[in-house]
């Protein structure tokens, strides 16, 4: 297995490539990205990841260095030369690098990075036992401007979330808005299920769109799994029946404990169970390259 990095399109050892003080991803956190993984080898709805990466720049005025196409074909390239049984991978795009100063002119040409690695999946009884998870409360930084929703490179908000996790046990940080209502985890979607519906986040609060969070969505159509998209209070999460988070890497994880209070019965539950397995399903039989 391998570790693989990109570097405005040069190949290179990981510890190798180099990117300058200068460049504002380093400097203002200046930068949108994207993570992925592969099954069977194969990139996971590469074009719609790539295609948020592009709403993402645009959202944050960053123009991509090259096209999607393009952009699809160094990363599946990428992916084949690291030789991994599954991959991990992220895809960087920053300003790029210029004179001091918050003015987004300032900077030159883009910087691209693709980062590969092996895949290294939450361990199984994580999603036979379950995980716990904390709330916590802040404002973040996007919040009410043009790149509200956009997957951004400052992620100190995240940071500083999981650091309070990992204090208290945790295994995920929920992120609560001013009002206390949970938007996101701190690497996450998040889903309540109550009286057999599904409740999680509307876009309209903000949260990033995820991808297997779609999935998710479309699989619960599929199953006759009724959805709320609405607020999700903490207390409403605290008193759910079952609560889980998505991701790419992680796919579905049930929460059994939040505040060190135990949802429904502390186990996972049956329609996570039954979403987690047609999500595998889907992600099998959906290999977008």
């Amino acid at each position: 297995m391998a570790v693989l990095v990109v570097l405005d399109g040069r190949r290179c050892p990981p510890a190798e490539p180099t990117v300058s003080v200068f460049d504002r991803g380093f400097l203002y956190g200046d930068s949108v990205f994207e993570t992925l993984r592969t099954y069977g080898g194969k990139p996971f709805e590469l074009d719609e990841h790539l295609r948020r990466l592009s709403r993402s720049a645009q959202r944050v005025f960053i123009p991509l260095p090259l096209s999607r196409e393009e952009l699809g074909r160094e990363v599946s390239s990428s992916i084949e030369a690291a030789g991994n049984a599954e991959s991990y991978v992220r895809v960087m795009i920053t300003r790029g690098q210029g004179p001091l100063g918050l003015y987004p002119a300032l900077a030159y040409q883009p910087h691209r990075v693709i980062i590969v690695t092996p895949l290294q999946p939450p361990p199984a009884d994580e999603y036979t036992r379950g995980i716990r998870a904390i709330s916590y409360r802040t404002e973040r930084v996007v919040d009410a401007t043009s790149a509200q929703g956009a997957k951004i490179g400052n992620y100190l908000i995240s940071v500083l979330a999981m650091r309070e996790a990992r204090l208290a046990d945790a295994a995920e940080a929920l992120i609560l808005d001013g009002r206390g209502r949970i938007l996101e985890g701190a690497s996450s979607n998040v889903f309540a299920v109550t009286g057999g519906r599904l409740v999680t986040p509307a876009e309209e609060q903000g949260i990033l769109a995820g991808i297997t969070r779609a999935h998710v969505l479309a699989a619960a159509a599929e199953l006759g799994v009724p959805v709320e998209l609405r607020a999700l209070p903490l207390e409403a999460a605290q008193g759910a029946d079952e609560l889980f988070i998505s991701s790419s890497i992680r796919e579905l994880l049930p929460v059994v404990a939040l505040d060190g209070q135990a949802i429904g019965t502390g186990t996972p539950g049956p329609v996570f169970q039954r979403l987690l397995e047609a999500f595998r399903a889907r992600a099998r039989n959906h290999r977008t390259i």
